[in-house]
């Protein structure tokens, strides 16, 4: 390392990250499905960390809790809710637990397959740790004894509209748990309180949205009436509590479905309940 080579900035963060946007439409290059370790580049998180740092400690000001309940090592399946319209809630619950955890661990989280749809997007995505969403790749980590992330509402939550915030949407049918036993790892409950202001979602627009490989487009109190500039979050102040670890329990096949369906319940009402107490100890939306 060159100790006279200058500190990384916000502004080289960001060109870390056009320069992987970029990257995304050589025909050259590999797509991160077929990539070693699905396109991670272990030093990415380092590069643009000034600019997670900046969003993390200074916009968000986030207050993470509990980080203590993420193994110092080995595999466990990390649950959170989703929000915010664009999943900056992802970011930062990589990044925080990189910052924050005594072994500086890395998340890998599960991405929904629409980010993998645009080169640039994917890129971007793959290189700070996503895993396109699918359960044996979620294996394979595991099993490497990796901490995979994942967010059971999809993009029913990320797209909930500003009345329904904090309402968790179904986790489907327990495929995390299902995960989760079949490796043998932990399943540890996330809340993440503060992501769920920063875009108001009013409404959904979904037609011109399909053409540009988005789920939808949002409507909010400044977007599009401000063009670009209506994109950026609110400064909300944000809390992330990270809950006690939960095993699915070892039975026979008879009963595999009712426990794990059991267990997936558990971990939704676990989470709510983080939330809920999250909010009740809330002053305000952008102080905390």
């Amino acid at each position: 390392m060159n100790d006279s080579a200058p500190p990384p900035s916000i502004g080289s963060a960001l060109t870390t990250i056009y320069a992987a946007m970029r990257a995304g439409y050589d025909s050259a290059s590999t797509p991160p499905d077929r990539a070693p370790d699905h396109g991670h580049d272990p030093h990415f998180l380092e590069q643009i960390s000034p600019l997670l740092d900046f969003l993390y400690a200074k916009y968000f000001r986030v207050r993470m809790l509990g980080i203590e309940n993420v193994p110092r090592q080995g595999a466990a399946l990390l649950v959170a809710n989703h929000s915010g319209g664009v999943p900056y809630d992802g970011a930062m619950l990589i990044h925080g637990i990189y910052r924050q955890h005594p072994s500086h661990r890395r998340l890998r989280t599960l991405v929904a397959n629409f980010a993998f749809r645009s080169n640039w997007m994917s890129h971007v995505v793959s290189r700070i740790g996503g895993v396109r969403a699918a359960s044996n790749f979620a294996r394979d980590l595991l099993q490497s004894g990796e901490l995979v992330g994942v967010f059971p509402e999809g993009l029913r939550g990320v797209g909930k509209l500003y009345r329904e915030r904090y309402r968790l949407e179904k986790f489907g049918r327990g495929g995390f748990a299902r995960l989760a036993a079949e490796v043998g790892v932990p399943i540890i409950p996330v809340a993440i309180v503060g992501a769920e202001e920063i875009h108001p979602v009013l409404a959904k627009i979904t037609t011109w949205a399909q053409p540009l490989g988005l789920p939808y487009i949002p409507i909010t109190p400044t977007f599009p009436l401000l063009g670009p500039l209506g994109l950026l979050p609110v400064p909300t102040k944000w809390t992330i509590q990270i809950g006690e670890p939960i095993f699915v329990p070892q039975v026979s096949d008879e009963s595999k479905a009712t426990v794990i369906a059991e267990t997936a319940e558990r971990v939704r009402t676990r989470i709510d309940a983080l939330i809920t107490d999250i909010l009740a100890h809330r002053r305000s939306i952008l102080f905390g």
